[in-house]
Order: C-alpha cells, then sequence, then structure tokens
C-alpha cells in the first residue's frame, strides 16, 4: 500500500490511507485505530514511519493518543453555540442566555470560574469600547466547563460607568448575567456585533483547555451597543476548535 517509488515521503503515504479510511467512515468517531504493529504489517514500514504518519493526523486534529490506550478517531464537535436566541432578552429572563444556552441544548452541567478586577483602557479596548485610552473599564475574566471539562475562556471589558453599584461588579451578577443588569440599570440593549476567527493557541491556552499539539482556536470577539448605539461591552472569547460548532442563521432580506 506504501509506494516506495513515487517520491512521495511514506509517512505521507500511510497518513493519507489512514485519513482516507477514516473519512469514509472505515474508523468512526471513537473507534479505536490498529496498534503500531498491525500497521507496520498493514503497510510494511517501520514505526518511526508509523509514528510519523500518526503525528501529521494529529496535528490536524483528526486523532489523539490516549496513553496507555492507543489512538483514536476524535470525536465530532459536542457544542453547538446557537447564536440566534442565545442572547435573547427572553433567554435572559429564563436565565438561560449565553453559555447557559449552550448547555441547555446540549444537556451538560455548565459551571464557570469567575474573577473580576478593574484596570485602565488600553488602545484596543478604548478604540472598540469609544473611550478615552486610559478610562477605567471592568474586567470579567471566566473560565466556563462543560461536566467539568474547561470549554470557553471569556474576558469581558466594560467602561466602569457602566457598572459602578451594579453586581457586574461582583463575581455573580445575578439572573440573566451582565446584560440583564445593565439593563436594569437604564442600557437597554440594541445590538451585539461578533467577529469571528482562528488561530492557534497560546501556550496558556493550549494549558487551561487541555489542548493536544494541533488543536486550534476559534476566537470571538463581541461588542454589545445601546439602542443609541453606544458600546456597553467588548467580549473576548476563545473556544477549542475541537469542542465547538458556530451555527447562525438570519432571514433573507
Amino acid at each position: 500500500m506504501v509506494d516506495k517509488t513515487s517520491g512521495v515521503p511514506m509517512h505521507r503515504q500511510v497518513a493519507t490511507d489512514l485519513r482516507g479510511r477514516i473519512t469514509a467512515g472505515e474508523y468512526a468517531p471513537g473507534d479505536k485505530l490498529p496498534s503500531e504493529r498491525a500497521m507496520i504489517e498493514t503497510y510494511g514500514v517501520s514505526r518511526l514511519t508509523i509514528r510519523e504518519a500518526l503525528g501529521l493526523l494529529r496535528a490536524e486534529g483528526i486523532v489523539v493518543t490516549e496513553h496507555g490506550r492507543g489512538v483514536f478517531v476524535r470525536p465530532p464537535t459536542s457544542i453547538q453555540r446557537l447564536s440566534r436566541s442565545r442572547l435573547s432578552r427572553v433567554a435572559r429572563a429564563e436565565d438561560k442566555g449565553a453559555f447557559l444556552a449552550d448547555a441547555a441544548s446540549k444537556g451538560f452541567t455548565p459551571s464557570s470560574s469567575v474573577r473580576v478586577w478593574f484596570e485602565p483602557a488600553d488602545a484596543r479596548t478604548s478604540g472598540h469600547l469609544r473611550i478615552q485610552s486610559g478610562e477605567e473599564v471592568t474586567v470579567r475574566d471566566r473560565v466556563m466547563r462543560a461536566d467539568g471539562l474547561v470549554v470557553q475562556l471569556a474576558i469581558s471589558r466594560l467602561p466602569r460607568k457602566f457598572t459602578c453599584g451594579t453586581a457586574i461588579e461582583q463575581v455573580d451578577t445575578g439572573p440573566g448575567g451582565t446584560y440583564a443588569r445593565l439593563e436594569d440599570a437604564g442600557h437597554a440593549i440594541g445590538d451585539f456585533v461578533e467577529h469571528v476567527g482562528a488561530r492557534m493557541p497560546t501556550p496558556g491556552e493550549a494549558s487551561t483547555l487541555q489542548l493536544d499539539q494541533g488543536i486550534p482556536v476559534i476566537t470571538v470577539m463581541r461588542v454589545a451597543y445601546r439602542e443609541d448605539g453606544t458600546p456597553l461591552e467588548m467580549n473576548n472569547m476563545v473556544l477549542p476548535a475541537n469542542r465547538y460548532e458556530l451555527s447562525y442563521e438570519w432571514p433573507a432580506e
């Protein structure tokens, strides 16, 4: 199955064949791949070649190695992020906004760790929030978990002039979260804008999210605007690409 005269490195030929078998469904998500010894016999190559081939598939996020157990086809995305209704007033009133909405739709138990502090706005923050550089902002740093597994990192920054005296400056913001407290304070939210990107994680992100080598992250930067167009919050989120699917829907206009 490996053509040693083709000029294509043997480990890439093995990786291509395994990738094709996975795509065709011969090895389904969660299935264990054959042992190294079995693959050595199947492909007629060395142990090093097999390990290099598996390293390519691991870097692509197709397989995952479980020490002491073997190599498995990575399961599909487990969390669907439904953007249309997750930030609605109805969801907030039912205390099912944002991450809690994801939990309700997929049936996992949500939990989070929250830190709150205050800092002067840097150039990027002041640009998105349309405030003076150096103006004080409230920072809410959250590590979010699904059934105990870290699945999202989020850091929100809000002008402190909108949060002073509210539960937004507390770890527990109460039912409905930050957006409900903003509206309680008279800041009716008119629009949300999200900017979605992708990149490789920083070492700190990879450690916190427990990501294998080669797994990218999805980045979402959301700005919440008051009905008069004033920016109220900038939220920077980092989501592991192997655990999330972002779903968007909108009317045809």
